[in-house]
């Protein structure tokens, strides 16, 4: 055959390629009703942005140290760092389904020295710049064959097999992608979290520290009315209790702390005994304003959403894969170089040698294999859709929770900073009352209690408001602001 007669066929061969359908279903975003209105707030609609910049939502807070220890996760946490690496990994994956466009080409060359007689000799391999050497036979007649050529194999994408392989893996480098923003955020969140809990701690040993030095006064009062003979014995026992029970109380603190700060060093990618953070006994905090308004596209920019929609993609395009396999494949051949028996000739047209041909393979029967890969292909599809509405009503639980936490524990701080107000007035006056001769000392244990409970109530209150809020900052994705 002739090359000229070949060109015409190979043409339209390659534009079907180019232009031809592809197997499988096209993906559709699955569809997921959502109501208008959130229950614990009037949200207006927006359209999705579930990888938009989310910024340093932690600044709200107005923390500095917990601005530069936010900073140091994306960088230093070794659990983001294993998500960079997925979403790396899975990026080159897609690279190598995109390779599969295209010829693969190859060069070749070798040289070969044969020879016959009856000398008889073997055969001997020799190795050389040129290529591989084969001199065989022994005492005849011995010739010497040198070959160069460039070859070249492509399977042209007909059904779209491959075209569907580079849709799948893209979905899972964006599922990847939506995965390392989730573990950033999560990161991020955690450490907030324990950065709170921590400066609740410091506020808590503050006050517990005020309050030994009280309870030391309350026994020295007791004790001198003890010596005075004007009380029992007992007074001075319940006072040495209720100090001892406080001090307790003030080390567990101690050690609580320590476990927090040591989780804020593994969060910023540090050993926990090259890191320390000062105590800070004043603790004022911030509790950002909920906008009136918060669009509900903004539940769309939860990176869990986008990873298990982008996972629901990529499970359809795979379906595509698999039903490609009904198909018959083409694969197109051909190669150029040249034969001569002198390296000094190997390139003279002449010694130039060419081929190029086409193959079709088609599979006649596999006892139901690929009828069974589309099965499974379509099941996936059906698990990876459930999983993605799943996802999405567990995403609106967690928001929902959290505003109503929000709206409840604003008024339950409010109640629980007057109740601290008002037993720490109460404990003063049964003191007073006490030293007055008019109350016996278990009437001060109990109202000193039950103040030294208020306060720590009322501070832990204030903390349950910051971790709602940080809490109610993931759900939304990272922040309350609408993407510009």
């Amino acid at each position: 055959m002739r090359l000229r007669n070949i060109r015409p066929p190979l043409a339209s061969l390659a534009a079907a390629a180019l232009m031809g359908c592809m197997a499988g279903p096209d993906y559709h975003r699955p569809s997921m009703p959502l109501a208008t209105a959130y229950k614990e707030q009037g949200w207006t609609p927006a359209q999705p942005a579930e990888l938009s910049p989310k910024g340093d939502w932690w600044t709200v807070f107005g923390d500095p140290t917990l601005s530069a220890l936010e900073a140091r996760v994306a960088i230093d946490n070794q659990n983001v760092a294993a998500a960079e690496g997925a979403y790396r990994q899975s990026e080159a994956l897609v690279r190598e389904q995109r390779a599969a466009l295209f010829p693969t080409v190859t060069l070749d060359g070798g040289v070969t020295r044969s020879g016959g007689g009856r000398g008889g000799g073997g055969t001997i391999i020799t190795q050389g710049a040129g290529g591989t050497g084969i001199v065989s036979g022994g005492g005849g007649r011995s010739t010497t064959n040198y070959r160069v050529s460039l070859g070249a194999s492509w399977e042209p994408d007909v059904w779209g097999r491959i075209r569907r392989s580079i849709e799948s893996a893209r979905g899972n480098a964006q599922a990847s992608q939506a995965d390392l923003a989730a573990a950033t955020l999560s990161a991020q969140g955690s450490l907030a979290a324990d950065y709170f809990d921590l400066r609740e701690l410091d506020a808590e040993a503050a006050l517990m520290r005020e309050e030994v030095a009280g309870f030391t006064r309350s026994l020295q009062i007791a004790q001198n009315r003890y010596n005075a003979g004007i009380a029992p014995h007992s007074d001075v026992l319940q006072a040495q209790s209720q100090l001892a029970s406080t001090q307790a109380d003030l080390a567990d603190l101690e050690r609580r702390r320590a476990a927090f700060e040591h989780a804020i060093a593994v969060l910023v990618g540090q050993t926990p005994e090259t890191f320390g953070l000062a105590a800070e006994a004043a603790w004022s905090p911030t509790i950002p304003a909920i906008p009136a308004g918060v669009p509900s596209g903004l539940l769309q920019r939860r990176p869990d959403i986008a990873a298990a929609e982008r996972r629901a993609a990529s499970a359809s395009a795979q379906i595509g894969v698999e039903t490609a396999a009904y198909f018959p494949s083409l694969t197109l051949t051909g190669s150029y170089g040249f034969a001569a028996t002198e390296l000094g000739r190997l390139f003279s047209a002449s010694n130039s040698l060419w081929s190029i041909g086409a193959s079709v393979a088609q599979t006649v029967f596999n006892g139901g294999l690929t009828r069974a890969r589309v099965g499974a292909a379509r099941a996936a599809y059906d698990e990876a859709v459930a999983r993605y509405r799943q996802t999405v009503l567990a995403a609106l639980q967690d928001v929902e929770d959290q505003l109503a936490a929000s709206r409840v524990l604003a008024g339950e701080y409010d109640l629980r900073r007057q109740s601290a107000a008002d037993a720490d007035l109460a404990a003063t006056m049964v003191l007073n009352q006490y030293r007055e001769g008019q109350v016996a000392y278990t009437n001060v244990v109990t109202a000193q209690v039950a103040a030294l409970n208020a306060r720590r109530t009322y501070l832990q209150a204030a903390l349950s408001r910051q971790t709602t809020a940080v809490a109610l900052v993931q759900g939304l994705g990272g922040g309350w602001s609408a993407p510009s």
